[in-house]
């Protein structure tokens, strides 16, 4: 695949849409810990988290759904809650091998943090691994 310095490197990228695009991009960098890789005018920004991206777009909000895999998910929580974001589910151990937690931005975007904790051969709860 070609690169383009104009877009981020991560081959799947979800547009979010927020009423005001600044406001959204500033938030998730503060809260979720993204970084602004570029801004274009007041309409559109590009934000990267490790190996992946988000692009903030202007528009009627919409809920999305979004997992991103951080190291720490309970001091990734601790950092979201104290920027304001709404905790809809506590930091758990899953059987698969993740510690989840689940929260709402304010465009109202729905965001599960995963924390693998474990290597599980999928088979052990249900899993079958196809690729």
């Amino acid at each position: 695949m070609k690169t383009n310095r104009s877009v981020p490197k991560a081959a799947v990228i979800p547009e979010l849409p927020y009423r005001d695009v600044r406001e959204g991009a500033e938030w998730l960098c503060r809260a979720f810990g993204f970084r602004e890789r570029l801004q274009i005018g007041d309409h559109r920004s590009q934000l990267v988290y490790e190996d992946g991206a988000v692009i903030v777009i202007e528009g009627e909000e919409a809920p999305s759904y979004l997992l991103v895999r951080v190291e720490d998910a309970d001091a990734h929580r601790a950092r979201a809650e104290a920027a304001g974001a709404k905790i809809l589910s506590e930091p758990r151990d899953w059987p698969y091998g993740e510690r989840q937690y689940t929260a709402e931005d304010p465009g109202g975007h729905i965001w599960t943090f995963s924390e693998s904790i474990a290597d599980v051969d999928p088979a052990d709860w249900g899993g079958t691994l196809k690729g």
